[in-house]
């Protein structure tokens, strides 16, 4: 492969850049952060990449010691790309990005593509705040998801459709009300308490958003 584009300072943030800079790099990060991903699975969830931009980025990506790519057993004989500790880390630095992002999300345009999971990492930095991990199921008009709270390790901190096992939690709400939290006019204590928000389980996270 060619050898990448610097910007050539010697700057801790200017080679971060070098690596997770380019068009789509970070949302194929906000998408692996879900666990292991075709390449199919991947350019579906990403809405207006192409598939050559697609494949490019994910070689780079591969290259730089961010994701893997492996060949699951058979019966599956497909390959998957996931993130290694070196992607996992960029967890924070999108949650920092989301947050600062908030006050310029405004209100879906027609054009905007939507994914219910897209609301995740939203939802997981509103959740944060409570003192107790646990694991979170999610229903909104849009779809389901689920979310790890505290996660930790090498597992997925969230994924589509219901959880993997029985959760500590189920929240419902609806799509005005995701919105809300996403561009951080709400949180979503406040949204609890204001009864926008359902919330069903008898595990210590759903103690503590009730008693919100």
């Amino acid at each position: 492969m060619p050898p990448r584009r610097s910007y050539d300072q010697y700057c801790s943030a200017a080679r971060a850049l070098d690596l997770v800079g380019d068009r789509w790099t970070l949302l194929i990060v906000r998408e692996l952060l879900a666990g292991p991903r075709r390449y199919t699975d991947l350019h579906a969830d990403l809405p207006g990449v192409s598939t050559d931009v697609l494949a490019s980025r994910l070689k780079d990506m591969e290259r730089d010691g961010l994701t893997t790519r492996r060949r699951l057993p058979p019966p599956g004989v497909v390959y998957v790309y996931e993130l290694t500790w070196r992607g996992r880390g960029l967890l924070p630095v999108l949650q920092a990005l989301g947050a600062w992002g908030e006050v310029a999300l405004g209100e879906r345009r027609p054009t905007d593509a939507v994914r219910a999971h897209w609301f995740a990492l939203p939802l997981l930095r509103g959740l944060e705040s409570c003192g107790n991990a646990g694991l979170v199921e999610v229903r909104l008009e849009e779809g389901g998801f689920h979310v790890r709270v505290g996660a930790v390790g090498e597992g997925p901190v969230y994924g589509d459709g219901p959880a993997p096992e029985e959760p500590d939690v189920r929240l419902s709400l609806s799509g005005e009300v995701s919105g809300a939290i996403g561009r951080g006019e709400l949180s979503v204590r406040d949204a609890v308490r204001l009864g926008r928000v359902e919330v069903v389980g008898e595990g210590a996270l759903a103690k503590e958003l009730r008693d919100a």
